[in-house]
Parts: C-alpha cells; sequence; structure tokens
C-alpha cells in the first residue's frame, strides 16, 4: 500500500474540487429552478435544457470523492515542495471575486451560466499540471491509471449522451446550450488520451525517481518473530 500522493499534482486536486463544485450547482440550478429552465427555453427557441439526473449525480459523486482525494493530500506523505501552484490560487480567488461581482450587478441565469463557465475553465487547464508533472519526472509513478481509463471512458458516453440527446430533440445546436458538458467531454478525451500515451508509451519502465514505494514498503515491512537482521524482513 503506497501511503503517499508525491506522484499527484495538488493543482489538479484543487481545480478538480472547485470546478466539480461550481459544475454541482449549475446542474442544481438547471435540474431543480424552474426560473433558470423558463429563461432558458426564452433565450433558446423554447427548447428544454438538457441537465438529466443523471448530470445532476455525476457532478455530486465526482465532488465528493474529489474532496477525499483532496484531502488524502493533506494526510499522506508530500514531497517537501508539494503544494499548489500561484496559478491555481490567481484563478480560485480571481473566479470567485468574478462570481461576487455578477451576483451583484447581473442577473441569477447569468451567474449560474458563469459557473458552467469556471467549470470549463478547470476541466481545460487542470490535467495541465499533472501531465507536466509526469514529463518532469518521467514516470508515472505514484499517479493512478485507472482514473484515467475512466475518466476517458466516462467522457466518451457523456459527449455521445449530449450528441444523441440533441439529436433527438430535432435541433443539434443545443448541444452547444450546455457548454460545460460539451467542453468536458472534448477536454477529458484530449488530455485522457496524453495521459494514456504517458503511461503505455513514454514512460513505460515505472521507474519512480524518489523510490517513494520502496521505502514506503520498507518502513511498513514486518519482521520475522522479532529478529532485527535484515535478512529477515519479508519484502513485498
Amino acid at each position: 500500500m503506497l501511503c503517499s500522493v508525491e506522484g499527484l499534482s495538488i493543482d489538479f486536486l484543487v481545480y478538480n474540487v472547485y470546478g466539480f463544485a461550481c459544475y454541482a450547482l449549475f446542474n442544481t440550478a438547471f435540474f431543480f429552478s424552474k426560473r433558470i429552465g423558463d429563461e432558458y427555453a426564452r433565450r433558446n427557441d423554447g427548447h428544454e435544457n438538457l441537465v438529466r439526473f443523471n448530470d445532476l449525480f455525476f457532478s455530486y459523486h465526482a465532488l465528493v470523492l474529489s474532496l477525499v482525494t483532496f484531502a488524502q493530500s493533506f494526510y499522506y506523505k508530500r514531497a517537501p515542495a508539494q503544494s499548489s501552484s500561484r496559478t491555481s490560487r490567481v484563478f480560485f480567488f480571481g473566479t470567485l471575486a468574478s462570481l461576487a461581482i455578477s451576483l451583484m450587478f447581473s442577473s441569477i441565469y447569468n451567474t449560474v451560466y458563469l459557473l458552467s463557465f469556471i467549470k470549463l475553465g478547470c476541466s481545460m487547464i487542470k490535467y495541465i499540471p499533472q501531465a507536466w508533472l509526469n514529463y518532469q519526472r518521467k514516470s508515472t509513478t505514484g499517479w493512478s491509471i485507472h482514473n484515467i481509463m475512466l475518466d476517458f471512458t466516462g467522457g466518451t458516453l457523456s459527449f455521445a449522451q449530449l450528441i444523441l440527446d440533441a439529436i433527438r430533440s430535432g435541433n443539434v445546436t443545443e448541444a452547444l446550450g450546455n457548454p460545460v458538458k460539451f467542453g468536458m467531454g472534448l477536454a477529458s478525451i484530449g488530455f485522457d488520451l496524453v495521459f494514456l500515451t504517458q503511461h503505455f508509451v513514454l514512460y513505460t519502465d515505472r521507474y519512480d525517481p524518489q523510490d517513494i514505494e520502496a521505502q514506503v514498503r520498507c518502513q511498513s515491512a514486518p519482521s520475522t518473530y522479532g529478529s532485527t537482521d535484515s535478512s529477515d524482513v519479508s519484502t513485498f
């Protein structure tokens, strides 16, 4: 068991939590608020918005899991210089300020839509720190490829659902009426292909430059019959 987050970008976690919080609020407003739904129909020739229950469930499910992963980054071992970047902090506080200004001087509908664009912005940039970290380390050790494989599958299906819903309604342009879902699908598929290439093509040695796994396993390996001889220490 690798009790460490040294192969994981903290910026990726920050963008994930913030982005999915915005997306959950956006989906909640469009799914439950008649006022928001009516305003959407008025601005889109009477068409219904394409937010469905599965979108609502996905956003809250992703938010909860992102919070769990983010909390683990405080509990498990980090590299000494591993922290959020100035860029992520500027993005966070800058977009929060824009939301506050929108609430004061614009409509609720426009503010809700701003949430979707913040989420889209998070999705467009959140993968870059992790891709860069993998490149710098020339390794994907300490970071799960299974999450990317699931993300690639989900992004593909989400994008396909949006297109099929638009075709079924007879108005293909409705796919652009939910820009966050459309953009998330494209961004996740594109970056997931980058990560899959890094993991299975570029950095296949599974070499950990900081020998993280060996350190953790050696520290946690039990001795046999209480012996202190190194030859008696079990290896995994």
